[in-house]
């Protein structure tokens, strides 16, 4: 549905560039899709699988996810007010995030850490698939 917009903010865990999109679903959709490992090959295209973590990530939750053919891990740094932070082989990564912006609209936006500049082309395809995803879960439910 919407836009998506990449720039630069401020976050708690210092600058990021941050992509955005506003999504035509609610924003419990959303945040469930993110928090839910078995979800996320489905709308991370990097992630063909996880481990060690059933169902729901929480703060200090440490699994392993498949990127490429190779298991790394992973530790949920934070996971709190619809926002979460996590480390991958020890390295700050992509932070999630998921905000109401009206009736069943939300706008889900990825933080990406600024060396990691390169890695706005895997977010954008998520935020495309995360539209998807929640506009049809939406449907399914009303």
């Amino acid at each position: 549905m919407g836009a998506i917009r990449p720039h630069f903010e401020r976050t708690v865990d210092g600058r990021r560039l941050v992509v955005s999109r506003e999504v035509s679903a609610p924003e419990s959709i959303v945040w469930d899709m993110l928090v839910s490992v078995e979800d996320w090959p489905e709308w991370g295209p990097s992630v063909s699988a996880v481990r060690g973590v059933d169902g729901k990530i929480e703060a200090g939750s440490r699994g392993e996810v498949r990127v490429g053919g190779i298991w790394i891990p992973f530790t949920i740094e934070t996971c709190n007010d619809h926002r979460w932070t996590w480390r991958v082989a020890g390295i700050p990564a992509t932070g999630h995030r998921v905000e109401a912006v009206g009736i069943d609209r939300c706008e889900v936006a990825f933080e990406i850490p600024p060396l990691a500049g390169p890695y706005v082309v895997v977010c954008v395809a998520a935020l495309r698939r995360i539209d998807r995803l929640a506009t049809s879960a939406k449907n399914k439910q009303g």
